[in-house]
């Protein structure tokens, strides 16, 4: 089955704690991941709560990676979600895995964008100048 995309939902135990809180370190593993994972990296933003806790993410061309640590209990939650079909999520989590060292790491897997009832690859709709419309998009008006 052909997706849009492919979304690592990876729990990381048994980390260590005081990686788990160091905002630089976290940072740095978050995007030597996404280098590792030969993403392309478009922006990226973290933020350490106090007294402990980190959540960040990085946004990629492929979609992004995100993180929130909870040091106190030495663990992490990272979301990795890529599309396309040159990247690999999983290099991404292994990076993570070993850079936090988790003692007791698990990955679960989510396809995204199951569009196809055949299972065949969706071409891209839009090519450079089009512009997408929902048959509804007449009906919809914008709150500010």
């Amino acid at each position: 089955m052909h997706a849009l995309g492919t979304h690592l939902l990876v729990e990381l135990k048994g980390c260590n704690v005081k990686i788990l809180n160091d905002l630089k370190r976290i940072e740095d593993a978050l995007v030597s991941a996404a280098k590792e994972a030969k993403a392309t990296i478009v922006e990226t933003y973290f933020h350490k709560f106090s007294p402990f806790g980190i959540s960040g993410v990085v946004v990629i061309a492929e979609s992004h990676l995100s993180i929130h640590t909870w040091p106190e209990y030495g663990y992490a939650a990272v979301d990795i979600f890529t599309c396309g079909d040159t990247l690999q999520p999983a290099v991404a989590a292994a990076f993570l895995i070993n850079k936090l060292q988790s003692k007791n790491p698990s990955i679960m897997e989510v396809k995204r964008g199951m569009l196809s009832a055949t299972g065949a690859k969706l071409p891209h709709k839009a090519t450079k100048g089009d512009v997408l419309e929902h048959e509804r998009t007449k009906e919809l008006q914008m709150v500010l």
